[in-house]
């Protein structure tokens, strides 16, 4: 039976999108969707896969498609490794390799004509799929101290004393009087300027340069490795011996 909650959900559309229980328990991604079933996986080495009917599905918001039953409910009926042969709205039933095996044990030869069965040889193969995570790049700046010189020009004065005859006036012992007046009777001091420059230092923060930070896909290859299971068969003949069947 189709309820309504079904038929209003785009199949095509929940591919690839989260699947979650009645609890919100995260039941993996959507890989498949069949006529009955959907196929939703979870895990990337270690896979779970659920064949959930399509009726057992609640609701879709164009990103999570969420069903009526739990995670335990799941597990316990409706997760295997192969699709079931029949799906209805109260459970699902898987045909086995014993099945196979116990139908292969029945085939009887009749007179004048021989029948055969198939049976299925089944085996696994790895479906790895690819999830976005995402992770920062931290950028930090830090302060640096460096000792920088500079060399500065710089100009002061100075005095230099130079000796030279008196102009205007004459020689001593010549008998005339000068008019420069009498020799200091105690110790003068004559002050003479001088000029001089100072060094200032300020310190002026500038750009010095520009860092650009840009991304870029990197495809790197990593190799997944798991063990899978098959099958082989066997058939025990009439002598009593198991032989294995060639393939």
């Amino acid at each position: 039976m189709v309820t309504t909650a079904t038929t209003s959900i785009d199949w095509n559309d929940v591919i690839k999108k989260e699947a979650r229980g009645s609890g919100d328990e995260d039941l993996g991604e959507v890989q498949e969707v069949h006529e009955d079933y959907v196929l939703v996986q979870r895990g990337m080495v270690n896979k779970e896969k659920f064949y959930i009917p399509k009726d057992q599905a609640e609701s879709y918001d164009g990103h999570t498609l969420r069903f009526r039953i739990s995670e335990e409910e799941a597990k316990s009926r409706f997760m295997g490794d192969y699709p079931p042969t029949t799906t209805t709205s109260s459970s699902t039933t898987r045909a086995t390799a014993d099945e196979g095996l116990a139908a292969a044990r029945k085939v009887q030869k009749t007179l004048g004509e021989s029948q055969e069965t198939t049976v299925p040889v089944r085996e696994e193969t790895l479906d790895v799929s690819k999830r976005e995570s995402k992770k920062e790049a931290t950028i930090t700046k830090k302060p640096v101290t460096e000792t920088k010189t500079v060399e500065v020009p710089v100009t002061h004065e100075e005095i230099s004393v130079e000796r030279k005859p008196a102009s205007g006036g004459t020689a001593a012992g010549a008998g005339a009087a000068t008019s420069a007046g009498k020799p200091v009777e105690s110790e003068e001091e004559v002050r003479v300027p001088l000029k001089q420059e100072e060094v200032q230092v300020a310190k002026k923060p500038y750009v010095k340069e520009e860092v650009s930070v840009k991304k870029k896909p990197v495809t790197e290859t990593r190799t997944v490795t798991d063990q899978v299971r098959g099958e082989e068969i066997k058939v025990k003949g009439a002598s009593g011996e198991e032989e294995e069947a060639d393939e």
